[in-house]
């Protein structure tokens, strides 16, 4: 085990469990918060382990999820999270 592997560790150890809690309880953004933190620290970790096993092909599944982590947001943002209750269902304002 070297110093990239033992970071990856620790990464997964401590804030991935944290993130993977806070997804899984409270209220929508909450939730959106505890998915959006723990693609960060998959994204950190996907970068420590091409270099813990010198394999620099590895590092293009990180660069995968820092390109559609983002997306994956938006999505549940927008379909999971529902729309406001005072917003029209059309998307406009109703005229008086």
């Amino acid at each position: 085990m070297n110093a990239w592997t033992a970071a990856a560790l620790v990464l997964l150890a401590i804030p991935a469990p944290t993130c993977l809690w806070v997804a899984a309880r409270g209220t929508a953004v909450r939730r959106l918060l505890g998915a959006s933190m723990l693609s960060t620290v998959a994204g950190a970790v996907f970068l420590l382990l091409p270099m813990a096993y010198d394999r620099s092909s590895y590092q293009d599944l990180a660069l995968m999820l820092a390109v559609l982590a983002p997306a994956g947001t938006l999505v549940f943002a927008r379909f999971v999270a529902g729309r406001r209750h005072d917003a029209h269902p059309y998307g406009s304002t109703p005229e008086n």
